[in-house]
């Protein structure tokens, strides 16, 4: 039997849909959930327990650290697929050749080159590579009427972005950032399954952030999909064109990437058109909503187009609604009644405030029921955190 290495922040999901295959599977993950299967070969970094704190993820997060304790997993194993929080990049050459998914993402996960290689053939955000804060502040002076963000030049799930601003107090971090023009507009995403011959759109999704729900951070919070006139959750005209032309751009920047396996492509939509954002070149956070909306193993569906095989797409049978909880205040975890509540933590941990929490997924073939659902469901967990909250230390 095959050994196949998932390794990522969190293996969760993706470890649910593996064990369906014929593989062994072994795992690596920053995240030890309370749902988490567990498994022989199966290594965790955040070691949650009663009383103590998960920590604040981005000061305490490395993909290095999991690339270390996998090492003999590494050998070991026949296939890697690489999850968010750990690039392709970080492998040795020799190990690169065991990924199962996009390898040369050099031109893609850095946002700058990435830009510089699609800006003449693609609608895209005017960008710039910055160096400091200074620099940022004299590129804006030399463009009135245009609003600026500032983003990692690596990086994802919408961390570390930030209006520029005259009164910006924002400190860059190694010099690794560009300074992008803001476009306003709602957010959606593809799912591209890449051969290396063929590609297609699984889906396409109403990508969720903070700023959707009047918050200034523009961290990821969730997905609903398919994409309809009901769940883009905006006034729009002919849906049936956004999703063509969505599906279209997508598999034409999959072909010109080379993209292998399960991808997702970010965009923005607006009155000026539809907006390439960037690409996620690894499986996306729509996982398991895929999953309850198609009925297929968005994991197998991975490693089949990745050895040459694109399955059969199927109509989606659901609407699915992925929503992030990010804790309102510090709380030590107890257990939640619900039943469609996911990537638990361990009873008695502590979650600081601000911290991802869990995570809401539901399905439903009507769109408005789904909304209730989901929205009951983070009305109960936020009214759980206020019960079980704890003082700062």
């Amino acid at each position: 039997m095959e050994k196949l290495l998932l390794i990522g922040i969190d293996t969760r999901s993706m470890l649910n849909s593996a064990l369906k295959l014929d593989y062994e599977i072994y795992s690596t993950s920053y995240f030890s959930t309370s749902d988490t299967p567990q498994i022989k070969n199966q290594k965790i970094i955040l070691n949650e327990s009663d009383g103590e704190s998960c920590g604040i993820f981005e000061d305490q997060f490395n993909s290095q650290t999991i690339l270390e304790i996998s090492k003999d997993y590494i050998d070991e194993v026949d296939h890697i697929i690489p999850i968010s929080g750990v690039s392709p990049t970080d492998f040795s050459k020799k190990d690169q050749k065991k990924i199962l998914g996009t390898v040369n993402v050099g031109n893609i996960e850095d946002k700058y080159k990435f830009y510089k290689e699609i800006k003449d053939d693609f609608l895209t955000p005017l960008t710039f590579s910055v160096s400091d804060i200074d620099e940022a502040f004299e590129i804006n002076k030399n463009y009135d009427d245009t609003q600026f963000i500032l983003k990692p030049l690596k990086g994802s799930g919408g961390y570390d972005i930030n209006l520029l601003e005259n009164n910006s107090n924002i400190q860059l971090n190694d010099g690794e950032f560009i300074l992008q023009e803001y476009v306003d507009g709602i957010n959606l995403s593809s799912s591209v399954l890449a051969t290396e011959n063929d590609a297609r759109t699984v889906i396409n999704t109403r990508l969720l952030t903070e700023h959707d729900f009047g918050k200034d951070s523009f961290i990821y919070i969730g997905n609903i999909l398919p994409l309809t006139s009901d769940s883009i959750m905006a006034d729009v005209n002919d849906i049936g064109k956004i999703n063509e032309t969505m599906a279209d751009t997508s598999e034409n920047l999959a072909r010109r990437f080379n993209l292998m396996g399960s991808n997702g492509i970010d965009y923005i939509l607006n009155e000026k058109g539809l907006y390439v954002i960037e690409i996620n070149p690894r499986l996306q956070g729509t996982f398991e909503c895929v999953e309850m909306s198609l009925g297929i193993n968005m994991l197998d569906a991975h490693i089949r187009a990745c050895a040459g095989e694109m399955i059969e797409i199927p109509q989606p049978k659901y609407y699915a609604y992925k929503k992030i909880i990010y804790s309102p205040a510090r709380m030590k975890y107890q257990k939640i009644d619900l039943d469609n509540i996911y990537d638990l933590p361990h009873i008695g941990s502590i979650t600081e405030k601000s911290e991802p929490l869990l995570t809401i997924i539901d399905k439903d073939n009507d769109f408005k029921k789904l909304c209730e659902k989901i929205e009951s469901a983070s009305e109960t967990v936020n009214s759980e955190v206020r019960k079980h909250r704890v003082s700062e230390q």
